[in-house]
């Protein structure tokens, strides 16, 4: 099993200094929008979202970062089947540009996986940029044979076992198993990004 790494945050005295908690109801306009300016309108139409749309994350671990009461960072972690072992999908990571170099994205992703294994998940699996997630233990060591749901690059899905052997001889299509998201919610946060149209 891969030791999960413990990160420390050093605070300057000009950060702002952020917090990480469960993730609010009211933080759904300011998510999507935070979102949209990392991964840009396309986003939906990524191959993981596939394994998102209309799911719910896992109870607990939908986590915000915040600063001064504004919303800088958000991760969730998902159901998933991976060749019929039971794992969570995380993604999407993401933190505003002027809280990056504060440890923001290092801090959600250890309060996410610490979180994860307190609850008796075993395993973690992603797609992303190797060199950023080889630090929190993840690797491509046993994700050779799995597959997602449309098209995706092989070097970046990556794995984490929280039990040692949790991914052992895992192959075959990736599927959501995760709850049924309320659409209201999601609409409501969309709806809310729209430009309102001005009166002539």
């Amino acid at each position: 099993m891969t030791a999960l790494r413990k990160t420390t945050i050093a605070l300057t005295s000009d950060a702002a200094p952020f917090a990480i908690r469960a993730e609010r109801s009211s933080d759904v306009v300011a998510r999507e929008a935070l979102l949209d300016a990392c991964f840009g309108d396309n986003r939906l139409n990524r191959t993981c979202q596939r394994l998102r749309d209309e799911r719910a994350p896992a109870e607990g671990l939908a986590l915000s970062a915040t600063a001064r009461g504004r919303l800088v960072g958000t991760v969730r972690l998902w159901h998933v089947s991976v060749g019929g072992k039971p794992a969570l999908m995380l993604g999407p990571l993401a933190v505003e540009a002027s809280s990056r170099k504060f440890g923001a994205g290092a801090a959600l992703m250890d309060h996410a996986l610490a979180a994860a294994k307190a609850r008796g998940h075993r395993a973690v699996i992603l797609l992303g940029d190797a060199p950023y997630y080889i630090r929190f233990g993840f690797s491509g060591a046993k994700t050779g044979e799995l597959l997602l749901p449309g098209p995706f690059e092989r070097d970046r899905l990556l794995g984490l076992e929280l039990s040692e052997g949790a991914l052992d001889g895992a192959w075959g299509m990736i599927t959501a198993t995760g709850a049924p998201e309320l659409k209201s919610r999601t609409v409501r946060a969309r709806k809310a990004l729209q430009p309102v149209p001005h009166a002539a």
